[in-house]
């Protein structure tokens, strides 16, 4: 729990410094133009790519299989976008590396065994399931009956006096 921290506490300082350092070697104006070409990059590639990951998704629910794998590179190919909207030249290369599809099944080997899909397949496409619950019981409209509870704390005390 203590990474997610440290990293979210030093990711901005790594940015500033990226900002200093790359505005010293090519200049100020230089650099916000990279800042907002990455933008652009970003919002482009993310339209571009996942237009391909939906029907990817829409193709293998048709033929029935797993979408866990084009689900996971959906929701990377969202952060790398993110990354690269995001000002900051670290992270515009943590999210250029995202948008490659070799990183992304490397991301998904190493997410893949924790991962779990539940699904069921039919001619609409993929469905969740939840399992049966055996502490549940079902009852007909005919087999219950509602009244009101007297005891209840949240009965109007005013209703109900005779």
């Amino acid at each position: 729990m203590r990474l997610p921290l440290v990293l979210f506490l030093i990711a901005p300082l790594v940015e500033i410094a990226s900002f200093i350092l790359v505005g010293q070697a090519i200049g100020v104006l230089p650099t916000l133009g990279l800042i907002i070409l990455a933008a652009f990059a970003g919002v482009i590639l993310l339209r571009y790519q996942g237009a391909g990951i939906l029907r990817r998704l829409r193709s293998e629910a048709q033929r029935g299989l797993d979408p866990g794998r084009e689900l996971v590179h959906g929701a990377l190919l969202v952060v790398a976008a993110f990354l690269l909207i995001v000002p900051g030249f670290f992270g515009d290369v943590i999210g250029i590396l995202l948008f490659v599809p070799f990183v992304r099944d490397l991301a998904w080997r190493l997410i893949k065994p924790r991962v779990v899909v539940r699904s069921t397949y039919s001619e609409a496409g993929f469905r969740t399931s939840r399992p049966k619950d055996e502490n549940v019981v079902d009852l007909g409209d005919d087999e219950y009956q509602r009244e009101p509870d007297q005891n209840s704390p949240w009965r109007d005390p005013r209703i109900g006096r005779e």
